[in-house]
């Protein structure tokens, strides 16, 4: 009985906090390294560290407009590969 409801707080608590959306694409094997390397570092989740970095880039694109993405493009095409 008490293990019964243990089980429901919890399952209560994790509703609570799960988020609600799945997004899932690819990406090149190199910056998915990078970014277990920083989450490691971090001691957070690849998640957690992936939500951060989305979060700051929509949050620059609000404040900046399409001269953000232009940014990025540009600094993307003058790195050496």
């Amino acid at each position: 009985m008490i293990c019964e409801l243990y089980r429901v707080i919890l399952r209560v608590y994790i509703c609570g906090v799960a988020k609600k959306e799945f997004l899932a694409f690819r990406l090149i094997p190199d910056l998915k390294k990078e970014i277990e390397e920083i989450a490691h570092r971090e001691q957070r989740s690849v998640s957690q560290i992936c939500e951060l970095l989305l979060r700051a880039g929509v949050d620059a694109y609000k404040k900046e407009g399409p001269e953000y993405i232009q940014k990025l493009l540009t600094s993307q095409r003058s790195k050496p590969k």
